[in-house]
């Protein structure tokens, strides 16, 4: 008789960590919104390690990435949500723009960046924006 996998049941639903921080979308809130990637990642690191260092890094890049994003294009505040998955880590950033982000020329002798986007859809397993009429939110997932 065939069997199927099963999930390691070590980490359940209720104990995965999350974490929702919201902020006025002021230029420090960025280090804020990396500020707070860390402490998750801080607690989630107790419950349960990161399968590789590079995962810790790759995290609050994106973070740093996605608010900055906020600040610079979407007038007002913004709000940062991360959640562990079974499989890496669920972060959302809703801002108040209803343009979804798209990548830019990146010019490396001229500056005025182009690269968060490449990076954000590089360094994430999966990445997606839903709108509405108040905004947006930018899903993406990541190893941990």
């Amino acid at each position: 008789m065939a069997t199927e996998p099963r999930w390691d049941n070590a980490l359940t639903t209720r104990d995965m960590p999350n974490r929702t921080t919201r902020f006025e979308g002021e230029p420090r809130d960025v280090t804020g919104a990396r500020l707070a990637a860390e402490d998750f990642l801080r607690a989630l690191a107790r419950i349960q390690p990161p399968s590789a260092e590079e995962c810790w890094h790759d995290i609050v890049l994106i973070v740093t990435e996605l608010a900055a994003n906020a600040v610079q294009y979407a007038p007002g505040p913004f709000e940062l949500h991360l959640r562990r998955t079974f499989d890496g880590v669920h972060v959302v950033l809703h801002d108040t723009s209803t343009t979804p982000p798209t990548p830019r020329p990146f010019h490396p002798r001229h500056g005025g960046g182009g690269i968060g986007w490449y990076l954000v859809q590089t360094l994430c397993t999966q990445v997606s924006v839903v709108t509405n009429d108040h905004g947006k939110d930018v899903h993406v997932f990541l190893p941990w």
